[in-house]
């Protein structure tokens, strides 16, 4: 894992971890280690992709090689930012719901260095699409965001957390879900740029308006 050693699986051992991590995460949603357990284990196709896409870019070579984290040590400087930086946007955001970005299960079981670092950035820019999309961590937001992530990943946990998400919906939120979020996720994640290979952290200063702008990224409509 990064931060830790990782642990190789069997065939047989990555479905038994992806089925009992799956099961619990259907139970407890909040358990974000058995979430992280089933994206490892039923992802490992899906990072290899990405990680192919991230050499491919010039942005994303420089992630790779330099492997920045996303924690309190690394990004507490952007509750320092102006107001109008995406940097402060994000410390908002991590403020306002009383977030830490040292809160990230480590990762256990890829196979390689790459694919674990890969696994982990996925993890710790969740909070950054959350703020460039302006996405609310409800259970309607995490579904939305979930979709996003799927069309930049293709991660099978994500379409499992959509599904599961939406069947805890009541049918007022289902509806809301259906109509309005999810055509603007599928929409959103397709037509922005590949979002694992921005360097988030260089872009702290810039004016949030023109981040998203320069990635593609649409905000969420407000709710008719």
């Amino acid at each position: 894992m990064v931060d830790g050693g990782r642990i190789k699986l069997k065939t047989w051992q990555q479905g038994a971890v992806a089925f009992g991590s799956a099961v619990g995460a259907l139970l407890n949603p909040r358990r974000a280690d058995l979430i992280a357990a089933l994206g490892e284990t039923t992802g490992k196709p899906a990072f290899e992709r990405v990680l192919q896409r991230m050499k491919s870019s010039p942005e994303g070579k420089v992630v790779l090689l330099e492997r920045p984290r996303v924690i309190s040590a690394n990004v507490g400087h952007a509750w320092d930012l102006p107001a109008n930086t995406f940097g402060a946007a994000y410390a908002r955001f991590m403020g306002s719901r009383n977030f830490s970005p040292d809160d990230r299960p480590p990762v256990r079981f890829m196979d390689t260095d790459d694919l674990a670092y890969v696994a982990m950035r996925a993890r710790e820019v969740h909070d950054f699409w959350h703020t460039l999309f302006d996405l609310p961590t409800n259970l309607i937001g995490e579904s939305a965001l979930k979709v996003i992530e799927f069309e930049q990943m293709y991660l099978p946990m994500c379409i499992m957390s959509v599904i599961g998400g939406t069947a805890r919906f009541s049918q007022k939120q289902r509806k809301l879900f259906f109509q309005h979020y999810f055509p603007w996720a599928i929409r959103a994640g397709t037509q922005c740029n590949d979002l694992m290979s921005v360097y988030y952290e260089q872009h702290f200063h810039e004016d949030l308006q023109d981040v998203r702008r320069k990635l593609g990224i649409v905000p969420v409509p407000a709710v008719p």
